[in-house]
């Protein structure tokens, strides 16, 4: 009776999740010879893989993404439940729907709206020098983009983490806070000794969803590329190497081991977050 209430559920698991991550595998140790056609290469695909300079270069990339986006927006999020969990903000509800409809706009249309927002020629930042015969900073240049890249998903995933947060907070016993009241303990004491330690959880798991997207970083560099060619490449981060490699370099075997070493350290990562972040002390 248990595997028939379960067994729709691993059908489709099995389908849409193991059977990919399976093919995948099978393509990552084989390669397309211009003589010889398809052949088996074992592990060697992974041996290029770990010494593609163009690969590691897009990892670190969105690894000094993940250290500096992901801390900003995490905290802004924070701050925003914090403030709208007081119960002291007017208009709250209002503001929490204002804060969280970004994350409800598809991430292709972000990137578009934000790229016409940072264009030179055509959008907000071109106007505004026009207007006032200044010269702003191209946020689009090879120096910036990376963090306007982060503008736009800190933009998109405020909300989303804040919601997360704010329903941690809702379910904190009130009785927590009236007794740390009585003890004298003021709000900022509360929100350090009591409701921070409380959402543990929350944070821990906004963060680990946090470093995977970050991980699988693509539209925002993807839709941003035909605006900025110079900035963005084919190889700005390992997701959309990957995508070069398979759909326009017809490497796909190659493309299939990039994305499952990528897979590989996206799960490492995470798995050690959860570990720091779950343990007592």
């Amino acid at each position: 009776m248990g595997w028939g209430f379960i067994g729709p559920f691993v059908a489709v698991f099995g389908l849409v999740f193991l059977a990919p991550i399976g093919y995948a595998l099978y393509l990552s140790v084989f390669r397309d010879r211009l003589i010889g056609g398809t052949s088996f290469v074992g592990l060697d695909n992974y041996g290029e893989a770990l010494a593609d300079s163009r690969f590691w270069e897009g990892l670190a990339r969105v690894g000094l993404f993940l250290l500096v986006q992901v801390p900003i927006m995490l905290g802004i999020a924070l701050l925003v439940a914090l403030a709208i969990d007081s119960g002291r903000l007017y208009g709250k509800s209002f503001f929490r729907v204002a804060v969280f409809l970004p994350y409800a706009v598809p991430a292709v249309v972000a990137s578009l709206i934000w790229g016409f927002i940072y264009g030179t020629r055509f959008g907000l930042v071109g106007n505004i020098n026009e207007t006032f015969g200044v010269t702003l900073p191209d946020p689009l240049s090879p120096s910036l983009v990376l963090a306007a890249i982060g503008n736009i998903v800190t933009w998109e995933f405020v909300g989303y983490n804040m919601l997360i947060f704010y329903s941690a907070l809702k379910v904190v016993p009130r009785s927590l806070y009236e007794a740390a009241a009585i003890d004298g303990a003021g709000e900022w004491r509360i929100v350090a000794s009591v409701k921070l330690p409380a959402i543990r959880s929350a944070l821990v798991i906004a963060t680990i969803f946090s470093i995977i997207g970050s991980f699988q970083l693509f539209n925002e560099p993807s839709i941003l590329q035909k605006l900025a060619p110079n900035a963005i490449t084919s190889d700005f981060t390992p997701n959309l190497y990957t995508y070069s490699l398979s759909f326009s370099g017809q490497q796909h075997n190659y493309a299939a081991t990039v994305a499952i070493v990528m897979g590989v350290i996206t799960a490492i990562i995470a798995y050690a977050v959860q570990l720091r972040g779950m343990r007592k002390g």
